[in-house]
Protein backbone atom coordinates (compact mmCIF):
# COMPACT_ATOMS: atom_id res chain seq x y z
CA UNK A 1 0.00 0.00 0.00
CA UNK A 2 2.91 2.32 0.85
CA UNK A 3 4.43 1.79 -2.83
CA UNK A 4 1.46 2.31 -4.23
CA UNK A 5 0.43 5.62 -2.38
CA UNK A 6 4.18 6.55 -3.10
CA UNK A 7 3.84 5.47 -7.04
CA UNK A 8 0.36 7.80 -7.40
CA UNK A 9 1.78 11.39 -6.93
CA UNK A 10 4.49 10.21 -8.88
CA UNK A 11 2.56 9.44 -11.53
CA UNK A 12 0.48 12.03 -11.47
CA UNK A 13 3.37 14.44 -11.36
CA UNK A 14 4.87 12.64 -15.06
CA UNK A 15 0.73 13.69 -16.04
CA UNK A 16 1.21 16.58 -15.43
CA UNK A 17 4.66 17.55 -16.69
CA UNK A 18 3.42 15.49 -20.07
CA UNK A 19 0.76 17.02 -20.66
CA UNK A 20 2.22 21.01 -20.04
CA UNK A 21 4.77 19.57 -22.58
CA UNK A 22 1.50 18.96 -25.26
CA UNK A 23 0.41 22.06 -24.14
CA UNK A 24 3.37 24.05 -25.11
CA UNK A 25 4.00 22.55 -28.19
CA UNK A 26 0.58 22.77 -29.55
CA UNK A 27 0.60 26.86 -29.57
CA UNK A 28 -2.83 27.33 -28.73
CA UNK A 29 -4.62 25.37 -31.38
CA UNK A 30 -8.08 23.87 -30.43
CA UNK A 31 -7.70 19.96 -30.83
CA UNK A 32 -9.03 17.23 -28.91
CA UNK A 33 -7.18 15.72 -26.33
CA UNK A 34 -6.77 12.49 -27.85
CA UNK A 35 -5.48 14.02 -31.56
CA UNK A 36 -3.02 15.80 -29.73
CA UNK A 37 -1.85 13.20 -26.93
CA UNK A 38 -1.78 10.63 -30.67
CA UNK A 39 0.60 13.00 -32.48
CA UNK A 40 2.89 13.52 -29.61
CA UNK A 41 3.53 10.25 -28.70
CA UNK A 42 3.60 9.77 -32.28
CA UNK A 43 6.31 12.28 -32.49
CA UNK A 44 8.21 10.92 -29.62
CA UNK A 45 8.87 7.53 -30.84
CA UNK A 46 9.88 9.02 -34.16
CA UNK A 47 12.28 10.69 -32.70
CA UNK A 48 13.73 7.92 -30.98
CA UNK A 49 13.52 5.72 -33.84
CA UNK A 50 15.01 8.07 -36.06
CA UNK A 51 17.66 8.84 -33.75
CA UNK A 52 18.73 4.93 -34.11
CA UNK A 53 18.41 5.06 -38.04
CA UNK A 54 20.63 8.43 -37.87
CA UNK A 55 23.30 6.48 -35.82
CA UNK A 56 23.47 3.05 -37.89
CA UNK A 57 23.77 5.22 -40.72
CA UNK A 58 26.86 7.12 -39.75
CA UNK A 59 28.31 3.65 -38.54
CA UNK A 60 27.56 2.67 -41.80
CA UNK A 61 30.00 4.94 -43.07
CA UNK A 62 32.84 4.46 -41.42
CA UNK A 63 33.52 0.91 -42.97
CA UNK A 64 32.20 1.24 -46.61
CA UNK A 65 34.07 -0.89 -48.54
CA UNK A 66 33.13 -3.77 -45.48
CA UNK A 67 29.63 -2.59 -46.02
CA UNK A 68 29.26 -2.66 -49.75
CA UNK A 69 31.09 -6.32 -49.78
CA UNK A 70 28.49 -7.53 -47.58
CA UNK A 71 25.66 -5.97 -48.86
CA UNK A 72 26.50 -7.61 -52.60
CA UNK A 73 27.25 -10.94 -51.24
CA UNK A 74 24.30 -11.20 -49.69
CA UNK A 75 22.05 -10.66 -52.41
CA UNK A 76 24.13 -12.53 -54.59
CA UNK A 77 23.98 -15.86 -51.96
CA UNK A 78 19.97 -15.12 -51.80
CA UNK A 79 19.59 -15.56 -55.19
CA UNK A 80 22.35 -17.85 -56.18
CA UNK A 81 19.57 -20.62 -56.69
CA UNK A 82 17.78 -18.51 -59.01
CA UNK A 83 17.33 -19.38 -62.57
CA UNK A 84 19.29 -15.92 -63.32
CA UNK A 85 21.71 -16.53 -60.95
CA UNK A 86 22.35 -20.04 -62.34
CA UNK A 87 23.16 -18.17 -65.72
CA UNK A 88 25.32 -15.60 -64.49
CA UNK A 89 27.37 -18.66 -61.87
CA UNK A 90 26.18 -16.39 -58.82
CA UNK A 91 27.28 -19.61 -56.82
CA UNK A 92 30.97 -18.57 -57.99
CA UNK A 93 31.17 -14.98 -56.74
CA UNK A 94 33.27 -14.50 -54.17
CA UNK A 95 34.05 -10.75 -54.32
CA UNK A 96 32.84 -7.77 -56.44
CA UNK A 97 35.83 -7.99 -58.64
CA UNK A 98 34.53 -11.58 -59.26
CA UNK A 99 31.12 -9.86 -59.62
CA UNK A 100 32.07 -7.63 -61.91
CA UNK A 101 33.98 -10.30 -64.09
CA UNK A 102 31.05 -12.90 -64.70
CA UNK A 103 28.20 -9.92 -65.15
CA UNK A 104 27.94 -7.20 -67.08
CA UNK A 105 26.77 -3.88 -67.13
CA UNK A 106 22.79 -3.80 -68.11
CA UNK A 107 19.96 -1.48 -68.68
CA UNK A 108 16.42 -2.26 -68.69
CA UNK A 109 15.73 -4.27 -71.80
CA UNK A 110 18.05 -7.14 -70.15
CA UNK A 111 15.68 -7.58 -67.78
CA UNK A 112 11.95 -6.97 -69.57
CA UNK A 113 11.61 -10.80 -70.42
CA UNK A 114 12.30 -11.80 -66.63
CA UNK A 115 10.08 -9.60 -65.15
CA UNK A 116 7.20 -10.57 -68.10
CA UNK A 117 7.77 -13.69 -66.76
CA UNK A 118 7.53 -13.14 -63.15
CA UNK A 119 4.24 -10.74 -63.59
CA UNK A 120 2.41 -14.07 -65.25
CA UNK A 121 3.23 -16.54 -61.82
CA UNK A 122 6.69 -18.12 -62.16
CA UNK A 123 8.63 -18.02 -59.88
CA UNK A 124 12.61 -18.19 -58.65
CA UNK A 125 13.27 -16.63 -62.17
CA UNK A 126 15.37 -13.20 -61.02
CA UNK A 127 14.84 -13.56 -57.30
CA UNK A 128 14.19 -15.95 -54.70
CA UNK A 129 10.32 -15.80 -53.79
CA UNK A 130 7.75 -13.59 -55.03
CA UNK A 131 8.16 -10.12 -55.55
CA UNK A 132 5.39 -8.12 -53.10
CA UNK A 133 4.41 -5.94 -55.83
CA UNK A 134 5.89 -4.60 -59.61
CA UNK A 135 6.60 -0.76 -59.91
CA UNK A 136 6.05 1.47 -62.91
CA UNK A 137 8.44 3.69 -62.97
CA UNK A 138 8.48 7.41 -64.19
CA UNK A 139 9.56 7.22 -67.27
CA UNK A 140 11.97 10.38 -66.91
CA UNK A 141 14.98 8.21 -68.25
CA UNK A 142 12.73 6.71 -70.95
CA UNK A 143 9.13 4.90 -71.30
CA UNK A 144 7.65 4.09 -68.33
CA UNK A 145 8.61 0.10 -67.30
CA UNK A 146 8.08 -1.81 -64.91
CA UNK A 147 10.33 -3.18 -61.95
CA UNK A 148 10.55 -5.39 -59.14
CA UNK A 149 9.92 -4.41 -55.59
CA UNK A 150 10.56 -6.46 -52.39
CA UNK A 151 9.97 -5.86 -48.96
CA UNK A 152 13.36 -4.93 -47.98
CA UNK A 153 14.12 -2.24 -50.46
CA UNK A 154 10.81 -0.92 -48.75
CA UNK A 155 12.52 -0.75 -45.56
CA UNK A 156 15.25 0.83 -47.02
CA UNK A 157 13.13 4.01 -48.06
CA UNK A 158 11.99 4.08 -44.62
CA UNK A 159 14.92 4.18 -42.86
CA UNK A 160 16.67 6.90 -45.10
CA UNK A 161 13.67 8.49 -44.02
CA UNK A 162 14.33 7.46 -40.55
CA UNK A 163 17.80 9.33 -40.54
CA UNK A 164 16.16 12.55 -42.68
CA UNK A 165 13.49 13.18 -39.94
CA UNK A 166 16.54 13.02 -37.55
CA UNK A 167 17.95 15.56 -39.33
CA UNK A 168 15.10 17.53 -40.35
CA UNK A 169 13.74 18.44 -35.87
CA UNK A 170 17.97 18.68 -35.30
CA UNK A 171 17.93 21.56 -38.18
CA UNK A 172 14.31 22.71 -36.96
CA UNK A 173 13.67 22.22 -33.75
CA UNK A 174 10.33 24.15 -34.18
CA UNK A 175 9.08 21.03 -36.32
CA UNK A 176 8.96 19.23 -33.13
CA UNK A 177 5.86 21.42 -32.38
CA UNK A 178 1.93 19.95 -32.33
CA UNK A 179 1.37 21.49 -35.17
CA UNK A 180 -0.29 19.68 -38.32
CA UNK A 181 1.37 18.61 -41.96
CA UNK A 182 -0.67 19.64 -45.25
CA UNK A 183 0.53 16.48 -47.34
CA UNK A 184 -0.54 16.70 -50.83
CA UNK A 185 -0.75 13.06 -51.93
CA UNK A 186 -3.01 11.39 -54.58
CA UNK A 187 -2.64 7.66 -54.25
CA UNK A 188 -2.45 6.07 -57.03
CA UNK A 189 -4.29 3.07 -58.97
CA UNK A 190 -3.27 -0.34 -58.41
CA UNK A 191 -4.14 -3.01 -60.74
CA UNK A 192 -2.90 -6.61 -60.78
CA UNK A 193 -0.89 -9.00 -62.91
CA UNK A 194 -2.30 -12.19 -64.38
CA UNK A 195 -0.75 -14.09 -61.25
CA UNK A 196 -2.22 -11.72 -58.88
CA UNK A 197 0.82 -9.95 -57.81
CA UNK A 198 0.17 -5.66 -57.63
CA UNK A 199 0.66 -2.78 -60.03
CA UNK A 200 1.26 0.44 -59.12
CA UNK A 201 3.46 3.22 -59.45
CA UNK A 202 6.12 4.63 -57.03
CA UNK A 203 6.29 7.35 -55.06
CA UNK A 204 9.03 8.57 -53.07
CA UNK A 205 7.42 9.74 -49.89
CA UNK A 206 6.12 7.02 -48.43
CA UNK A 207 2.34 6.24 -47.83
CA UNK A 208 1.14 7.57 -44.51
CA UNK A 209 0.46 4.78 -41.94
CA UNK A 210 -2.83 5.39 -39.91
CA UNK A 211 -0.83 6.37 -37.00
CA UNK A 212 -0.11 9.56 -39.14
CA UNK A 213 -3.42 10.67 -39.51
CA UNK A 214 -3.75 12.78 -36.65
CA UNK A 215 -0.49 14.93 -38.09
CA UNK A 216 -1.88 15.50 -40.92
CA UNK A 217 -4.65 18.79 -41.46
CA UNK A 218 -6.76 16.43 -44.47
CA UNK A 219 -8.77 13.81 -42.73
CA UNK A 220 -8.00 10.00 -43.86
CA UNK A 221 -10.71 10.50 -46.49
CA UNK A 222 -8.92 12.86 -48.13
CA UNK A 223 -6.27 10.03 -48.86
CA UNK A 224 -8.60 7.96 -50.45
CA UNK A 225 -9.35 10.60 -53.65
CA UNK A 226 -8.13 9.43 -56.59
CA UNK A 227 -8.46 11.90 -59.16
CA UNK A 228 -5.68 14.35 -58.81
CA UNK A 229 -7.47 17.63 -59.45
CA UNK A 230 -10.35 17.06 -56.59
CA UNK A 231 -7.30 15.48 -53.93
CA UNK A 232 -5.61 18.90 -54.51
CA UNK A 233 -8.41 20.48 -54.04
CA UNK A 234 -9.45 18.98 -50.64
CA UNK A 235 -5.88 19.11 -49.50
CA UNK A 236 -5.86 22.38 -49.52
CA UNK A 237 -9.47 23.39 -47.98
CA UNK A 238 -8.45 21.63 -45.26
CA UNK A 239 -4.90 23.02 -44.90
CA UNK A 240 -6.24 26.69 -45.18
CA UNK A 241 -8.90 26.00 -42.47
CA UNK A 242 -5.69 25.32 -39.97
CA UNK A 243 -3.90 28.76 -39.30
CA UNK A 244 -1.73 27.10 -36.64
CA UNK A 245 -0.11 24.62 -39.47
CA UNK A 246 3.51 23.77 -39.82
CA UNK A 247 4.58 21.78 -42.61
CA UNK A 248 4.02 21.42 -46.26
CA UNK A 249 4.76 18.15 -47.57
CA UNK A 250 4.68 16.47 -51.04
CA UNK A 251 6.56 14.27 -53.01
CA UNK A 252 8.41 16.68 -55.42
CA UNK A 253 8.22 20.31 -55.65
CA UNK A 254 6.09 20.35 -58.49
CA UNK A 255 3.22 18.98 -56.78
CA UNK A 256 3.05 21.30 -54.62
CA UNK A 257 3.63 24.64 -56.77
CA UNK A 258 0.95 23.02 -58.86
CA UNK A 259 -1.40 23.14 -55.72
CA UNK A 260 -0.61 26.60 -54.98
CA UNK A 261 -0.92 27.66 -58.86
CA UNK A 262 -4.52 26.00 -58.38
CA UNK A 263 -4.76 27.89 -54.85
CA UNK A 264 -4.14 30.77 -57.23
CA UNK A 265 -7.04 30.01 -59.52
CA UNK A 266 -9.85 28.76 -57.36
CA UNK A 267 -9.31 30.88 -53.94
CA UNK A 268 -12.74 32.45 -53.85
CA UNK A 269 -14.62 29.00 -53.76
CA UNK A 270 -12.25 27.74 -51.50
CA UNK A 271 -13.39 30.85 -49.04
CA UNK A 272 -16.45 30.54 -50.06
CA UNK A 273 -16.56 26.73 -48.67
CA UNK A 274 -14.80 27.76 -45.82
CA UNK A 275 -17.14 30.24 -44.67
CA UNK A 276 -19.95 27.63 -45.41
CA UNK A 277 -18.42 24.80 -44.11
CA UNK A 278 -18.70 22.39 -46.91
CA UNK A 279 -16.66 20.76 -49.75
CA UNK A 280 -17.37 22.30 -52.67
CA UNK A 281 -20.35 20.37 -54.96
CA UNK A 282 -18.65 20.76 -57.91
CA UNK A 283 -16.28 18.29 -56.79
CA UNK A 284 -16.88 14.44 -58.54
CA UNK A 285 -16.53 12.79 -55.44
CA UNK A 286 -17.99 9.29 -53.82
CA UNK A 287 -20.91 9.95 -51.66
CA UNK A 288 -19.39 8.85 -49.10
CA UNK A 289 -16.43 10.12 -49.17
CA UNK A 290 -18.50 13.47 -49.78
CA UNK A 291 -20.07 12.38 -46.17
CA UNK A 292 -17.29 12.02 -44.28
CA UNK A 293 -15.19 14.92 -45.22
CA UNK A 294 -18.17 17.63 -44.83
CA UNK A 295 -18.57 15.46 -41.26
CA UNK A 296 -15.18 17.37 -40.35
CA UNK A 297 -16.09 20.70 -41.36
CA UNK A 298 -18.01 23.29 -39.91
CA UNK A 299 -18.87 27.15 -40.70
CA UNK A 300 -16.16 29.69 -40.25
CA UNK A 301 -16.83 32.91 -41.74
CA UNK A 302 -14.18 34.44 -39.47
CA UNK A 303 -10.91 32.17 -41.09
CA UNK A 304 -12.89 32.94 -44.48
CA UNK A 305 -13.10 36.77 -44.12
CA UNK A 306 -9.13 36.49 -42.98
CA UNK A 307 -8.14 33.96 -46.33
CA UNK A 308 -9.93 36.76 -48.23
CA UNK A 309 -7.62 39.95 -47.20
CA UNK A 310 -4.64 37.92 -47.73
CA UNK A 311 -5.52 36.46 -51.02
CA UNK A 312 -6.34 40.20 -52.11
CA UNK A 313 -3.42 41.81 -51.77
CA UNK A 314 -1.45 39.14 -54.04
CA UNK A 315 0.39 35.79 -53.74
CA UNK A 316 3.63 36.50 -52.85
CA UNK A 317 4.86 34.97 -50.04
CA UNK A 318 1.12 33.89 -49.62
CA UNK A 319 2.26 30.95 -47.55
CA UNK A 320 3.60 32.87 -44.75
CA UNK A 321 0.53 35.12 -44.54
CA UNK A 322 -2.02 32.42 -44.52
CA UNK A 323 -0.01 30.04 -42.07
CA UNK A 324 2.45 32.61 -40.31
CA UNK A 325 3.32 29.59 -38.15
CA UNK A 326 5.02 27.84 -41.19
CA UNK A 327 8.02 26.08 -40.22
CA UNK A 328 9.14 24.33 -43.40
CA UNK A 329 8.10 22.76 -47.29
CA UNK A 330 9.12 19.22 -47.44
CA UNK A 331 9.57 18.39 -50.96
CA UNK A 332 12.46 16.98 -53.28
CA UNK A 333 13.14 20.25 -55.40
CA UNK A 334 16.76 18.70 -56.90
CA UNK A 335 17.35 17.52 -60.59
CA UNK A 336 14.09 18.14 -62.95
CA UNK A 337 12.28 19.94 -59.80
CA UNK A 338 15.11 22.76 -59.62
CA UNK A 339 13.00 25.24 -61.40
CA UNK A 340 9.45 24.30 -59.19
CA UNK A 341 11.67 24.60 -56.20
CA UNK A 342 13.16 27.62 -57.24
CA UNK A 343 9.62 29.30 -58.13
CA UNK A 344 8.20 28.27 -55.07
CA UNK A 345 10.98 30.07 -52.92
CA UNK A 346 11.15 33.29 -55.45
CA UNK A 347 7.32 33.61 -55.19
CA UNK A 348 4.53 31.52 -53.02
CA UNK A 349 6.63 29.99 -50.43
CA UNK A 350 8.88 33.53 -49.65
CA UNK A 351 10.62 33.20 -46.64
CA UNK A 352 9.86 29.59 -45.71
CA UNK A 353 12.88 26.93 -45.69
CA UNK A 354 12.96 24.24 -48.47
CA UNK A 355 13.94 20.62 -47.28
CA UNK A 356 14.88 18.34 -50.01
CA UNK A 357 15.23 14.62 -47.69
CA UNK A 358 15.83 12.28 -50.41
CA UNK A 359 17.35 11.11 -53.57
CA UNK A 360 15.37 8.06 -54.85
CA UNK A 361 13.60 6.31 -57.65
CA UNK A 362 11.74 3.55 -58.48
CA UNK A 363 15.21 1.51 -58.27
CA UNK A 364 15.20 1.85 -54.41
CA UNK A 365 16.43 4.46 -52.29
CA UNK A 366 19.90 6.53 -53.03
CA UNK A 367 21.06 8.85 -51.02
CA UNK A 368 19.67 10.98 -48.30
CA UNK A 369 20.16 14.72 -47.00
CA UNK A 370 22.06 15.17 -43.78
CA UNK A 371 22.52 18.85 -44.31
CA UNK A 372 19.12 20.35 -44.47
CA UNK A 373 20.05 24.17 -44.11
CA UNK A 374 22.47 23.81 -46.75
CA UNK A 375 21.29 25.45 -49.93
CA UNK A 376 22.98 23.21 -52.05
CA UNK A 377 20.88 19.73 -52.42
CA UNK A 378 24.03 16.87 -51.44
CA UNK A 379 23.13 13.56 -50.78
CA UNK A 380 24.87 10.96 -48.49
CA UNK A 381 24.69 7.65 -50.24
CA UNK A 382 23.32 4.86 -48.25
CA UNK A 383 25.95 1.73 -47.72
CA UNK A 384 23.44 -0.70 -46.87
CA UNK A 385 20.75 0.48 -49.35
CA UNK A 386 22.40 -0.58 -52.97
CA UNK A 387 25.68 -1.39 -54.14
CA UNK A 388 27.30 0.83 -56.23
CA UNK A 389 29.35 1.26 -59.25
CA UNK A 390 30.77 4.84 -61.00
CA UNK A 391 31.14 5.23 -64.29
CA UNK A 392 33.49 8.03 -65.07
CA UNK A 393 31.55 10.98 -67.36
CA UNK A 394 33.99 10.49 -70.38
CA UNK A 395 33.64 6.90 -70.63
CA UNK A 396 29.51 6.79 -70.60
CA UNK A 397 29.23 5.94 -74.28
CA UNK A 398 30.55 3.03 -73.90
CA UNK A 399 28.69 -0.48 -73.72
CA UNK A 400 31.04 -1.74 -71.07
CA UNK A 401 33.11 0.40 -69.45
CA UNK A 402 35.13 -0.60 -66.68
CA UNK A 403 33.78 1.31 -63.26
CA UNK A 404 34.99 2.44 -59.95
CA UNK A 405 34.00 1.55 -56.47
CA UNK A 406 32.70 3.91 -53.75
CA UNK A 407 36.39 4.44 -52.06
CA UNK A 408 38.14 4.89 -55.61
CA UNK A 409 35.89 7.80 -56.67
CA UNK A 410 37.23 11.24 -56.64
CA UNK A 411 35.83 14.53 -55.30
CA UNK A 412 34.63 16.99 -57.51
CA UNK A 413 34.29 14.39 -60.48
CA UNK A 414 31.32 13.57 -62.52
CA UNK A 415 30.22 10.13 -62.82
CA UNK A 416 27.04 7.99 -64.44
CA UNK A 417 25.42 5.78 -61.41
CA UNK A 418 24.90 1.66 -61.26
CA UNK A 419 23.43 0.22 -59.40
CA UNK A 420 22.90 -3.16 -57.63
CA UNK A 421 19.69 -3.69 -55.91
CA UNK A 422 17.86 -5.20 -53.58
CA UNK A 423 14.92 -6.29 -56.02
CA UNK A 424 16.63 -8.05 -58.97
CA UNK A 425 18.80 -5.59 -60.46
CA UNK A 426 22.16 -5.91 -61.00
CA UNK A 427 25.19 -3.67 -62.14
CA UNK A 428 21.86 -1.52 -63.83
CA UNK A 429 22.81 1.74 -65.64
CA UNK A 430 20.04 3.98 -63.88
CA UNK A 431 21.05 7.23 -66.46
CA UNK A 432 21.77 9.29 -63.73
CA UNK A 433 24.76 11.09 -63.79
CA UNK A 434 25.76 12.90 -60.50
CA UNK A 435 28.77 15.01 -58.91
CA UNK A 436 30.58 13.59 -55.81
CA UNK A 437 31.02 17.14 -53.91
CA UNK A 438 32.06 15.66 -50.44
CA UNK A 439 32.99 12.30 -48.48
CA UNK A 440 31.08 11.89 -44.95
CA UNK A 441 33.62 9.53 -43.37
CA UNK A 442 34.45 7.28 -45.81
CA UNK A 443 30.86 7.31 -47.90
CA UNK A 444 30.61 9.48 -50.99
CA UNK A 445 27.77 12.69 -50.88
CA UNK A 446 26.79 13.36 -54.15
CA UNK A 447 24.47 15.60 -56.16
CA UNK A 448 22.70 14.87 -59.28
CA UNK A 449 23.82 16.30 -62.33
CA UNK A 450 21.42 15.13 -65.04
CA UNK A 451 19.83 12.94 -66.84
CA UNK A 452 21.49 10.93 -70.15
CA UNK A 453 18.46 10.78 -71.88
CA UNK A 454 17.71 14.43 -71.44
CA UNK A 455 20.37 15.17 -73.48
CA UNK A 456 20.46 17.74 -76.59
CA UNK A 457 22.42 15.73 -79.26
CA UNK A 458 21.05 16.12 -83.15
CA UNK A 459 24.95 16.48 -84.05
CA UNK A 460 27.26 15.17 -81.68
CA UNK A 461 27.69 18.37 -79.28
CA UNK A 462 25.83 16.65 -76.40
CA UNK A 463 24.19 19.51 -74.30
CA UNK A 464 22.96 17.99 -71.39
CA UNK A 465 19.78 18.82 -69.10
CA UNK A 466 21.85 20.77 -66.45
CA UNK A 467 23.78 22.96 -68.83
CA UNK A 468 20.73 23.96 -70.85
CA UNK A 469 18.67 24.76 -67.82
CA UNK A 470 21.63 27.36 -67.03
CA UNK A 471 21.44 28.69 -70.38
CA UNK A 472 17.96 29.24 -70.79
CA UNK A 473 17.93 30.62 -67.11
CA UNK A 474 20.72 33.23 -68.86
CA UNK A 475 18.65 34.02 -71.84
CA UNK A 476 15.38 34.66 -69.82
CA UNK A 477 17.15 37.41 -67.64
CA UNK A 478 18.03 38.78 -71.00
CA UNK A 479 13.67 38.80 -71.59
CA UNK A 480 13.38 42.19 -69.34
CA UNK A 481 10.35 41.63 -67.12
CA UNK A 482 10.14 38.19 -68.01
CA UNK A 483 9.33 35.17 -65.08
CA UNK A 484 10.03 31.69 -66.01
CA UNK A 485 7.22 29.09 -65.33
CA UNK A 486 8.28 25.98 -67.30
CA UNK A 487 9.70 24.33 -70.34
CA UNK A 488 11.01 21.92 -72.30
CA UNK A 489 12.96 21.29 -75.67
CA UNK A 490 12.57 19.15 -78.59
CA UNK A 491 15.17 17.90 -81.33
CA UNK A 492 13.85 18.93 -84.77
CA UNK A 493 14.02 15.56 -86.16
CA UNK A 494 10.59 14.10 -84.10
CA UNK A 495 8.88 17.07 -85.94
CA UNK A 496 9.00 14.98 -89.05
CA UNK A 497 9.77 15.28 -92.91
CA UNK A 498 9.18 19.13 -92.79
CA UNK A 499 12.68 19.71 -91.40
CA UNK A 500 15.25 18.62 -93.97
CA UNK A 501 19.04 17.60 -92.66
CA UNK A 502 20.24 21.32 -93.20
CA UNK A 503 17.60 22.30 -91.20
CA UNK A 504 18.48 20.53 -87.55
CA UNK A 505 18.27 22.57 -84.54
CA UNK A 506 16.26 22.80 -81.21
CA UNK A 507 12.19 24.10 -80.57
CA UNK A 508 12.59 25.39 -77.35
CA UNK A 509 8.64 25.97 -75.60
CA UNK A 510 8.60 27.86 -72.65
CA UNK A 511 5.87 29.25 -69.88
CA UNK A 512 6.59 32.47 -69.27
CA UNK A 513 4.82 35.49 -67.01
CA UNK A 514 5.46 39.13 -67.29
CA UNK A 515 6.13 39.60 -71.28
CA UNK A 516 3.68 39.83 -73.49
CA UNK A 517 5.52 38.60 -76.38
CA UNK A 518 9.10 38.09 -77.22
CA UNK A 519 10.52 39.64 -80.34
CA UNK A 520 12.54 37.88 -82.64
CA UNK A 521 15.95 39.40 -81.10
CA UNK A 522 14.71 38.52 -77.50
CA UNK A 523 14.53 34.94 -78.88
CA UNK A 524 17.84 34.86 -80.74
CA UNK A 525 19.13 35.15 -77.22
CA UNK A 526 18.46 31.67 -76.56
CA UNK A 527 20.82 30.64 -79.29
CA UNK A 528 23.56 33.10 -78.35
CA UNK A 529 23.63 31.96 -75.13
CA UNK A 530 23.96 28.19 -76.04
CA UNK A 531 27.17 29.31 -78.19
CA UNK A 532 28.72 31.04 -75.68
CA UNK A 533 28.72 28.09 -73.48
CA UNK A 534 28.75 25.27 -75.72
CA UNK A 535 31.91 25.28 -78.00
CA UNK A 536 31.09 22.31 -79.98
CA UNK A 537 27.29 23.94 -80.25
CA UNK A 538 29.17 26.92 -81.36
CA UNK A 539 31.19 25.00 -84.36
CA UNK A 540 28.06 23.49 -85.33
CA UNK A 541 26.19 26.52 -85.86
CA UNK A 542 29.13 28.55 -87.88
CA UNK A 543 28.96 24.88 -89.99
CA UNK A 544 25.45 25.67 -90.67
CA UNK A 545 24.85 22.15 -89.69
CA UNK A 546 22.49 23.24 -86.65
CA UNK A 547 20.13 25.98 -87.26
CA UNK A 548 19.18 28.49 -84.80
CA UNK A 549 16.98 27.30 -81.79
CA UNK A 550 13.78 28.40 -82.28
CA UNK A 551 11.48 29.52 -79.13
CA UNK A 552 7.89 29.16 -78.95
CA UNK A 553 5.99 31.07 -75.90
CA UNK A 554 2.64 29.00 -74.83
CA UNK A 555 -0.17 30.12 -72.56
CA UNK A 556 0.12 30.02 -68.52
CA UNK A 557 -1.07 26.63 -67.70
CA UNK A 558 -0.18 24.89 -70.48
CA UNK A 559 2.53 22.44 -68.37
CA UNK A 560 0.05 21.52 -65.93
CA UNK A 561 -2.25 20.15 -69.30
CA UNK A 562 1.05 18.89 -70.53
CA UNK A 563 1.51 17.08 -67.16
CA UNK A 564 -1.78 16.04 -67.22
CA UNK A 565 -1.58 14.52 -70.43
CA UNK A 566 1.32 12.67 -70.07
CA UNK A 567 0.05 11.21 -66.54
CA UNK A 568 -2.78 10.15 -68.63
CA UNK A 569 -1.24 8.33 -71.44
CA UNK A 570 1.65 6.62 -69.34
CA UNK A 571 0.03 5.10 -66.92
CA UNK A 572 1.98 6.68 -64.05
CA UNK A 573 1.20 8.93 -61.16
CA UNK A 574 1.01 12.50 -60.36
CA UNK A 575 3.28 11.76 -56.98
CA UNK A 576 6.36 10.63 -58.95
CA UNK A 577 5.73 12.69 -62.59
CA UNK A 578 9.02 14.37 -63.15
CA UNK A 579 8.77 17.07 -66.52
CA UNK A 580 11.06 15.20 -69.42
CA UNK A 581 13.17 18.42 -70.28
CA UNK A 582 13.53 16.92 -73.56
CA UNK A 583 10.19 15.37 -75.46
CA UNK A 584 10.43 12.21 -76.86
CA UNK A 585 7.07 11.62 -78.23
CA UNK A 586 5.23 13.14 -80.78
CA UNK A 587 2.19 12.93 -78.87
CA UNK A 588 3.51 15.05 -76.36
CA UNK A 589 5.23 17.61 -79.09
CA UNK A 590 1.60 17.77 -81.12
CA UNK A 591 0.00 18.62 -77.52
CA UNK A 592 2.43 21.50 -76.72
CA UNK A 593 2.44 22.59 -80.16
CA UNK A 594 -1.16 23.45 -79.79
CA UNK A 595 -0.54 25.33 -76.86
CA UNK A 596 1.88 27.87 -78.33
CA UNK A 597 0.30 31.44 -78.45
CA UNK A 598 3.49 33.27 -80.02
Amino acid sequence: MLLIAAFVPLALWILLLLWRDVCRKSRGQKRSVFSLLHQYMFQRYMSLLSLRQRRRLEHSTKNVQHLQDRTLLHRIYRDRSTEYGKLYRFSEITDRLSFCSVHPLTQYGHYTDYIQRIGKGEENILISGRPSALTVTSGTSGAPALLLCVQAAKNGLHQGFGACFNAKINAYPQTRNLQRTAKFFCPPAWRKSESGIPIGTYSVFPVASKHMWSSYSTPAAGYEITSEAEAQYVHLLFALKDRSLGILEASFASVLYYAFALLQHQWEQLVEDIRLGRVNPSLTLADDLRLRLNAQLKPDPRRASELAVDFASGFRGIARRVWPHLNLVFVVDSGANELYGSNLQRFYCEGVPTYSPVYAAAEGLIGVNLWPERSERYYLLCPQSMFYEFIPVNLCEEEQPRTLFMEEVKENELYELVVTNASGLYRYRMGDVVKVVAFHNQCPVIELQYRQSQTLNIRGERITEAAFHRTLLHAVKLWPGAVLHDYCCVESRLLGSCCGGSDLHYEVFVEIEGVRNLSEDQRYKLDQCLQEDSAVYQSFRRKGSIGPVRVHTVALGSFKELTDFIVAHSGISHNQFQMPRVLKKKEFLDFIQRKVIS
